[in-house]
């Protein structure tokens, strides 16, 4: 299958893992994938992303024609070096995140992602991701939204720890 969406991936102990940003045109995919290419993040792959399944988790990689290739509106497709596919452990999509939102999943080949919801353009995206890799992606995920939302219930029942 093949998604209109671009693909970023960050090393982490488990091996590379992937964030699938999607959105329609001029929502700022790419230039969320520029901006985190310059914190740590690598390419795998620009506007058109082949998914498949394997062994219960979903993977990426470039379509051919445009593996290695990045669009830089405003200057050109430029080579940029990408990784030749990598594990997906996570999905963005542009919005207006709540101030601690709700847990969120997107479901794709039949596989179920952790979702973020975040303005793509705005200058902590990158770090967003980032963060939400850590939490979300990298095992357990789930667990650092369900301890976000076991804190809520600490305060609100009055406990300031």
């Amino acid at each position: 299958m093949i998604l209109h969406a671009g693909l970023i991936a960050l090393w982490s102990p488990a091996g590379w893992r992937g964030v699938l940003i999607e959105g329609p045109s001029g929502s700022g995919k790419s230039d969320l994938a520029l901006r985190a290419l310059g914190q740590g993040f690598r390419l795998v792959a620009d506007d058109r992303v082949v998914i498949w399944e394997s062994g219960g988790a979903l993977y990426g990689r470039a379509a051919d024609t445009l593996a290695g290739r990045m669009e830089v509106r405003g200057l050109d497709v430029v080579t940029e070096p990408a990784l030749a596919f990598c594990r997906i452990a996570l999905a963005a999509r542009p919005g207006v995140p709540d101030r601690i939102p709700a847990p969120a999943r997107v479901e794709h080949l039949g596989l179920s992602l952790p979702l973020v919801i975040l303005p793509l353009l705005e200058a902590s995206a990158p770090g967003k991701l980032a963060r939400a890799l850590q939490h979300l992606g990298g095992g357990a995920e789930g667990a650092y939204q369900g301890a976000c939302a076991a804190g809520r219930r600490r305060v609100r029942a009055g406990d300031s720890r």
